[in-house]
């Protein structure tokens, strides 16, 4: 399951995860992650990662054809974006919405099926400024450091039922307009690919991955550094 998986990192970890062999199921509310995963040969449902009866209706719909769920991918939008102090109270409470509800939602509904079928991997999108704050991404800032809390918590208390949880925390990246002065900023020196992250998911959503859980995996050309 790719939830805002009509574009962006979304669709491309949707693409790559099903170019490996993944039967996959896309939530969108533009409607792309429906046309997407009808060419894939998946599921798609249009609706809203922040909305609890549409996730509800996407995990239904897959457990119901699939019997399962192995793998959750939460994308997400984009929230406001202001100088610090003239975010409103509405613009914080949609920044949740946007960048933490929408994995703390999907994550609810699948972790319990997840834990039924022996395991599962659930991996969040979310930000090289969750540790390293940039004022260009407040909100995201803020609630995906509030992620990275809500992932080791996670990952603590149901790793004994072989399900995992990671973050990825992408830089700079191709899916949108590149400008020079954040290029400058990155010691490779170019934007990150879409479909590097995408290779980075679909490693976390593997075997091969099968003891990583409640970790931050950094994927911005070395902007920031692990302490």
């Amino acid at each position: 399951m790719v939830t805002a998986g009509g574009s962006g990192m979304g669709a491309g970890a949707a693409r790559n995860l099903a170019e490996k062999g993944f039967r996959v199921a896309i939530l969108s509310s533009s409607g792309k992650g429906e046309a997407l995963a009808k060419e894939l040969g998946g599921i798609g449902v249009t609706g809203s990662n922040q909305s609890n009866e549409d996730l509800k209706r996407l995990v239904d719909t897959v457990h119901e054809e699939w019997g399962r769920v192995d793998v959750l991918v939460n994308s997400a939008g984009h929230g406001p974006r202001a100088p610090i102090l003239e975010i409103t109270d509405e613009d914080w409470y949609r920044g949740m919405e946007v960048y933490f509800l929408s994995a703390v939602r999907p994550t609810r509904l699948v972790a319990p099926i997840m834990a039924e079928n022996g395991g599962g991997a659930i991996i969040n999108i979310s930000t090289f400024a969750a540790f390293e704050p940039s004022e260009v991404f407040p909100t995201s800032a803020v609630f995906r450091a509030g992620l990275a809390s809500f992932t080791k918590l996670f990952a603590d208390q149901w790793a004994a039922k072989n399900v995992r949880m990671n973050n990825v925390l992408p830089g700079f990246i191709d899916s949108l307009p590149e400008k020079e002065a954040f290029r400058e900023k990155i010691p490779l020196g170019r934007y990150g690919h879409v479909e590097e992250v995408a290779e980075t998911i679909a490693f976390l959503a593997s075997d091969g991955a099968a003891y990583i859980t409640g970790q931050n995996i950094r994927i911005d050309g070395g902007i920031t550094r692990s302490v």
